[in-house]
């Protein structure tokens, strides 16, 4: 194919069904190797056992049996061990590399929130009470001064500056 020229939709279509059944034989190849593999294991390791012979010999054959489930359990338990122990480990080890690698806080963002709404977000429904911080103050009267209602003589006031300044210069 040239770069100049697009494929067709049917053509890609084709080709595409071509694929998905190369794929699928292959995948039914591969079963059956796998199926043969598993049937040449099983006969070699577990051979049909000889079944023609009185009582006691097929006692011992069973007894044979349960000494070879005894010996594989415990291999299956010595290898479950094994795994679990190794995955530990390697969870550890992820975990040191995040400690060493060191978790980044996310810059955080400057939120313009009320107290009513900031605890709102937090308690959900269950908020009810409001956080009107001023209603809580104490009310405070301002005292007015004697010399801001008698600011109408202005003589007296500055009498009193004059003795106030002799005060001063006398020591």
């Amino acid at each position: 194919m040239s770069e100049g020229k697009k494929m067709t939709s049917s053509r890609r279509h084709h080709l595409k069904s071509l694929m998905l059944q190369i794929a699928a034989s292959w995948l039914e190849q591969e079963a059956t190797d796998l199926a043969a593999v598993k049937e040449g294991h099983m006969e070699e390791q577990c051979p049909a056992p000889d079944l023609s012979g009185d009582h006691a010999a097929l006692v011992d054959i069973c007894k044979k049996l349960h000494q070879a489930l005894d010996k594989i359990d415990e291999e299956r338990y010595d290898a479950e061990a094994k795994v679990g122990k190794t995955n530990k480990e390697i969870e550890d080890l992820k975990m040191r590399v995040v400690e060493l690698a060191g978790v980044k806080k996310p810059a955080l963002k400057k939120v313009r929130m009320s107290a009513d709404t900031m605890l709102q977000a937090l308690l959900g429904s269950k908020h009810k009470v409001t956080m009107d911080l001023r209603s809580n103050l104490k009310q405070v009267k301002k005292e007015v001064k004697e010399e801001a209602t008698d600011a109408g003589d202005w003589r007296k006031n500055i009498e009193d500056k004059a003795d106030r300044k002799k005060m001063f210069e006398t020591s």
